[in-house]
């Protein structure tokens, strides 16, 4: 009985500890508390915004690659059709083809087989992002440095690394593309011989690189290292104690030799990594799989709830995210790698291209009304001034900024 009564009063005493917390840490520690691995942030909808995707723009990318593996980038419809179930689709491929009139184009042979490319435009645009690719090769051999530079060991096994891929711009074939092109600073290992036991290896340590976010933002401004909180003003009770945590201790560079676990050290770890990331943000659950190379805590998600001046949490579509808030302005990168803005425009011709398919669907539905007598007919000049109309409607820059923070997509987690 005894011992009944104080686990209860343990129990009670630990509640009303949380109460002096600032309500957004004591109602996530509550969750916590219950048993829950995790649970998000107030939200924020400019960067909820960010974490939003568009379900077409994930599988019109994934028929890109599709399309790029193929021969002379050119496939058979009946092929994309075996593959739709897949790609979680239901219907006829043609018709989600001729949806996207600016994208792809089919044809048929003269024996009535149906084929489907990209379009002039998106050929164009692929090529673009294909040369931005080349011209960026060493700033990925920088990142990818970088990374193993934070690592314990100095090296990453490539089968975590490639969940990780995309986050930094890694394309898929990096381990070709990139790494024989500095053997002087990588070399791929495998001290087991299995398969999945490959690492990659730096062999050169770079001062140079070894420059945290922070330390260089420091380094610009002309001050000592300090976290920056991107939280308004009124978070008085969240940003006294982040002014608590950032004066309280020394910055501990992520690239220093100190292995000695700290709160300091590990949002020192995981605000590098996140910078080094194209768009600022990563999966919880796949940073937790690099616990041990970067000395990460056993609870990551503890870690960041800690911390909302500088990281946001949330559980959209319950993928567990990370943002880097400084990272953004509203729901726009503060600075954007020119792959980025190369994917970007990808994803504005889809988005074009749905819109001049709906145009098109929706006037030959006003016609076949028209036909019926359902609807009264227009003179064709009105007409014309109608659909011009439409077209600078939806080619307008306000439209084009809409779609954007409307129809963003999570390029690096969908292939």
């Amino acid at each position: 009985m005894a011992t009944r009564r104080s686990g209860a009063l343990g129990h009670l005493l630990s509640w009303r500890l949380l109460d002096h917390l600032h309500p957004d840490v004591n109602h996530n520690l509550r969750i916590l508390h219950r048993g829950l691995a995790l649970w998000s942030m107030k939200k924020d909808p400019a960067l909820e915004a960010v974490l939003s995707r568009n379900r077409r723009w994930i599988v019109n990318n994934q028929i890109k690659h599709i399309l790029l593996r193929a021969p002379n980038y050119t496939a058979t419809v009946r092929s994309l059709q075996k593959k739709f179930k897949t790609l979680d689709l239901q219907g006829k491929a043609l018709n989600w083809l001729h949806k996207y009139p600016c994208c792809f184009e089919t044809f048929a042979d003269d024996d009535g087989e149906v084929y489907f490319r990209f379009s002039k435009r998106m050929a164009a645009l692929i090529d673009e992002e294909e040369a931005v690719r080349a011209s960026t090769e060493p700033a990925m051999a920088r990142r990818l440095a970088k990374l193993l530079m934070l690592s314990r060991d100095r090296r990453l096994n490539v089968v975590k690394l490639n969940e990780l891929k995309r986050n930094f711009g890694l394309p898929d074939d990096y381990i070709l593309r990139i790494l024989p092109q500095y053997p002087d600073t990588f070399r791929v290992v495998n001290r087991y011989g299995r398969r999945n036991s490959m690492e990659i290896e730096l062999v050169r340590w770079d001062p140079a690189l070894a420059v945290s976010a922070v330390e260089a933002l420091a380094a610009e401004r002309g001050t000592e290292p300090r976290y920056i909180c991107s939280l308004p003003p009124s978070w008085v009770k969240t940003r006294a104690k982040f002014d608590e945590f950032n004066d309280g201790t020394p910055y501990i560079s992520p690239y220093s030799d100190n292995w000695k676990q700290s709160e300091k050290r590990s949002v020192g770890i995981v605000h590098e990594l996140l910078s080094l990331t194209l768009w600022k943000k990563a999966s919880i659950v796949k940073l937790e799989h690099f616990k041990r190379e970067f000395g990460l805590p056993e609870r990551l998600n503890l870690l960041l709830l800690q911390q909302p001046c500088i990281f946001y949490v949330s559980n959209r579509y319950k993928i567990y995210t990370v943002v880097l808030r400084e990272g953004y302005r509203g729901s726009e990168l503060v600075e954007k790698d020119p792959l980025v803005v190369a994917k970007d425009n990808l994803g504005e011709l889809m988005q074009e291209g749905l819109h001049e398919y709906n145009r098109r669907r929706r006037l030959a539905n006003l016609e076949k009304r028209r036909k019926r007598g359902e609807v009264e007919v227009r003179p064709t000049k009105e007409e014309e001034e109608e659909d011009e109309e439409e077209a600078l409607r939806l080619h307008s820059a306000e439209k084009r900024e809409e779609r954007k923070r409307f129809y963003k997509v999570l390029f690096d987690e969908n292939p």
